[in-house]
């Protein structure tokens, strides 16, 4: 297990965002006073119950909690509260319940809580509805959830869709209030690179509202030096391998949410699911979470004997040395053996699951898609596996995989997959291969003379500097990885201060970069070894390890902000428009 470094800063305390979020919650709630019925979106109860559980609720006269579903309510309480998404389906569910009582000629005061934040869609469906005036509402700022020591998480899943398919720039104002929050608190930030255009938008964004109270927070002792911003779609490649440190593996094969996760019976090794969090917390978990799982079992087998070793001494032991045994050790002993036990079971179900889908043959593949051998080999499998009909995601994400390694299928090889996976898969998946499409993620490949003889028609009848341009509306329409060329060039980069020296990478990347101070702010050597690293699109448990392992490497300590906990099927979940 990798040590940290004695040199490495110390993290913030992020608790205090938790409270924070909880101060204003109950603040909130308070402007409705009286018992009122609580009425939750799904997707809000696991993030709520880390900042608010029910008893906290309770002392806040809700007198009942209910789960936002779309059917009829039976609620005899005469103030009915709704914490949601700014989301079009939930307002008009809403105002469906609202204009329900009123035909029936029933009484009540309504509240709609929205969170993060209210768009003005709400508004405008809201007096659509015809209900502007039957109802309240409010916002609950409740930006950043800390998971962990070293992570953040904003909780909006949605966000990946949204930008990156969609076009949506609504979330991107979110992210910078986030931003600025972090900079009031544990600021003030004093650099900021970024690669990726909604990672400029965010940081013009979160500069203008940085510089609104600038006078205020120059003087604090910042406690994060350095802020790095970028897009998911910067980097696919990472988020389409297989994950294979041990708290990747948990999340693909048993989904963690919002920091907990939950073993059925298989694991548990009784007829009861158990619900844990995974957190620096379990001492157990802490130190195996980084490791690649080849090496899990073993480490696991030897804390089985430690423990077993720290329980045989008491043996021997006299009255006092017993009762000081039960008092301090004895209660930890027995924690650190139910985690011991659950994460044991874990490792057997993901050896299991993992042996079923023929993993190493799996991981075999993706190494020759990156490495760029065995292509043909490679498609071969990915036939089998649409043929045997193996999960049509699975299945998808090695068709991105291949996709994205060898700049675009050429045509003969994407129409044959694409048949197939229809025929195997069903053919409403062919809006997802359209969705696949406009993100880049899976496209056919188009041959560069093509691109060139467009480009240099255009070059003819305009002035070099707007051909220019165009130049990079062409590239931008072809959504090309160069992800060979990157991989060669990235080979040879080690430690760098600033974009300088990686201009050729860059312009592969083809998208925005940026590198800017912000002016007028004390850059102090301690704080300039943390690290804030902003996720725009989510980020996988394997990048959060790599990050861990780098900081421990240079001294470095590394926190990670992301608009969420993705992997491979999160990702393309959100681009199917089919239930798997």
């Amino acid at each position: 297990m990798a040590s940290e470094r004695l040199d490495a800063p110390e993290l913030p305390d992020f608790t205090i965002l938790k409270r924070l979020a909880r101060d204003q919650l109950i603040y909130i709630l308070e402007q409705l006073p009286g018992k009122k019925d609580l009425f939750i979106e799904p997707d809000l109860m696991s993030p709520l119950d880390r900042i608010a559980n029910v008893s906290i609720l309770k002392q806040h006269e809700i007198d009942k909690l209910y789960k936002l579903e779309n059917k009829p309510i039976y609620s005899n309480a005469d103030q009915l509260c709704f914490l949601i998404r700014p989301r079009v389906k939930h307002v008009k569910y809403i105002a469906s319940i609202v204009n329900a009582d009123k035909k029936a000629g029933v009484s009540r005061k309504y509240k709609i809580i929205f969170s993060p934040q209210k768009f003005y869609t709400c508004d405008m469906i809201l007096e659509q509805e015809g209900i502007y005036g039957d109802v309240t509402t409010d916002e609950w700022f409740f930006y950043l959830l800390p998971l962990d020591d070293d992570i953040i998480s904003m909780e909006l899943p949605e966000f990946y869709r949204d930008y990156f398919l969609e076009g949506d720039q609504r979330w991107i104002g979110t992210v910078a209030k986030a931003l600025d929050l972090l900079d009031s608190i544990f600021g003030p930030i004093s650099k900021a690179y970024g690669i990726g255009k909604c990672a400029r938008m965010s940081y013009e964004l979160w500069k203008e509202l940085v510089e609104d109270y600038e006078t205020d927070r120059k003087d604090r002792r910042p406690a994060v030096g350095t802020a790095f911003l970028i897009d998911r779609d910067v980097d696919y490649v990472t988020p389409l391998c297989s994950q294979v440190v041990y708290e990747g593996l948990v999340d693909d094969i048993f989904r963690i949410k919002c920091g907990s996760v939950e073993f059925g019976p298989e694991v548990t090794s009784s007829d009861k699911n158990i619900k844990i969090l995974l957190n620096s917390q379990d001492k157990v978990f802490g130190e195996i979470r980084n490791e690649h799982f080849s090496n899990v079992f073993s480490f696991l087998s030897q804390k089985a004997r430690n423990l077993q070793t720290q329980y045989d001494k008491r043996r021997g032991m006299d009255i006092n040395q017993m009762k000081t045994f039960v008092s301090q050790e004895l209660k930890g002993l027995k924690q650190e053996h139910r985690m011991l036990s659950l994460h044991i079971g874990a490792c057997e179900s993901i050896m299991k699951k993992k042996t079923k889908q023929d993993f190493q043959e799996l991981l075999k593949t993706e190494h020759s898609l990156l490495e760029g051998f065995d292509i043909r080999e490679s498609i071969s499998l990915i036939e089998e596996h649409i043929n045997r009909q193996v999960s049509p995601i699975e299945s998808l994400r090695l068709l991105c995989l291949l996709s994205i390694t060898e700049n675009g299928i050429i045509t003969k090889d994407y129409r044959s997959l694409k048949t197939q996976y229809l025929q195997s898969y069903g053919p409403e998946h062919l809006l997802t291969f359209s969705n696949l499409k406009r993100s880049g993620l899976l496209t056919e490949q188009v041959s560069g003379e093509t691109l060139t003889a467009v480009e240099s028609r255009v070059s003819k009848l305009v002035t070099d500097k707007a051909a220019g341009k165009l130049t990079d509306a062409f590239s931008s329409l072809a959504k090309k990885s160069h992800f060979r060329g990157i991989s060669k060039k990235l080979g040879l980069v080690l430690m760098r201060k600033s974009w300088a020296g990686l201009e050729e990478v860059t312009r592969l990347l083809n998208t925005n970069e940026f590198s800017e101070q912000f002016s007028d702010r004390s850059s102090q050597s301690e704080s300039q070894r943390t690290v804030l690293v902003v996720f725009l699109g989510g980020c996988t448990f394997s990048e959060i390890s790599a990050l861990r392992f780098l900081g421990k490497e240079i001294g470095y300590k590394f926190i990670i902000l992301t608009t969420s906990i993705t992997n491979s099927a999160r990702m393309l979940e959100s681009m199917t428009e089919t239930k798997s």
